[in-house]
């Protein structure tokens, strides 16, 4: 079986620099980015995949599942500029009788609940909180982590708002609330706020604090600068799924984001390749402001 997913991830990696679609196994994750930066004048001229076994599954009716793990790094050239776009994927293979037959994917954001209260629209509050927030701290401490876990606060089986807010923190925005989990901004004592960690209350919170940390909303993705945040509703259904950081620009200007659950590095911000995306999807895009 490792041998059979070995061939198969070459495969993937030789169709990230080919024009051929003729390949029975061609990954269509694949070729949306190929076409996504074809459309920004972009290309991938170099990819490397690296994969690890995690688990075999029990047999059923002569299919055996496989759960593993693939390290995706792109080379990609835009406008005479070349970045690293890095990713790493968790996916499940099948095989009938010991042949490969099918692979996928995971969708960390399908079907997933995350427990919250009412959003903090923003109840005025006394105490202030000066800060300066520091961009490039933020975004080398969303370089630092992008594919591991801080042991120093508590990893969630969906992670991305947490990771978000660990980069915000250490760029410099004050935690407040504690120990109200539906009020404030953070994480203490084994035990965190809703805007910590679930994407849809970081969504309405930022935009809403006015002591703290906060956050005003722009209208296109290209207003946003390094350290800035955002918010994705796949579905388009008003409740918000993942959040990203801002940790470069394409040749374009656009933004390029880090995120958590399933990690990325330096990924363009719209996640047309996405297993989660969908045509309904919404963004918000939330630029951190100081408060001094």
């Amino acid at each position: 079986m490792r041998d059979q997913l070995h061939e198969l991830l070459k495969k993937r990696v030789q169709q990230c620099v080919s024009h051929s679609r003729s390949s029975i196994h061609t990954c269509p994750k694949i070729e949306k980015k190929k076409e996504s930066l074809s459309g920004r004048s972009g290309e991938i001229v170099k990819a490397q995949a690296a994969g690890k076994v995690i688990s075999v599954g029990r047999e059923k009716e002569d299919v055996t599942p496989v759960d593993y793990r693939v390290h995706f790094k792109y080379l990609i050239k835009q406008k005479g500029i070349f970045y690293m776009e890095e990713e790493i994927e968790e996916r499940t293979a099948d095989f009938y009788k010991g042949v490969f037959v099918e692979d996928r994917e995971k969708n960390p954001f399908k079907d997933s609940k995350e427990e919250e209260a009412s959003p903090d629209r923003g109840v005025e509050e006394e105490e202030r909180y000066e800060y300066e927030y520091d961009r490039m701290k933020a975004v080398q401490y969303a370089e630092k982590w992008w594919n591991s876990y801080n042991p120093a606060y508590k990893k969630f089986d969906v992670d991305c708002t947490n990771y978000i807010s660990q980069c915000l923190h250490a760029g410099g925005g004050p935690m407040r609330g504690y120990p109200n989990r539906g009020k404030g901004w953070w994480m203490r004592s084994g035990n965190w706020s809703y805007s910590w960690t679930v994407a849809n209350s970081m969504r309405w919170y930022l935009p809403s604090s006015n002591s703290g940390l906060r956050a005003e909303e722009v209208s296109s993705p290209d207003q946003l600068l390094i350290g800035d945040v955002i918010c994705y509703d796949f579905q388009g259904d008003g409740r918000f799924d993942h959040t990203t950081i801002v940790t470069g620009k394409d040749a374009s200007g656009m933004p390029l984001v880090n995120a958590h659950t399933y990690y990325s590095r330096m990924r363009y911000w719209a996640y047309e390749d996405s297993t989660a995306y969908t045509p309904n999807i919404k963004y918000k895009f939330l630029t951190i402001t100081d408060d001094q």
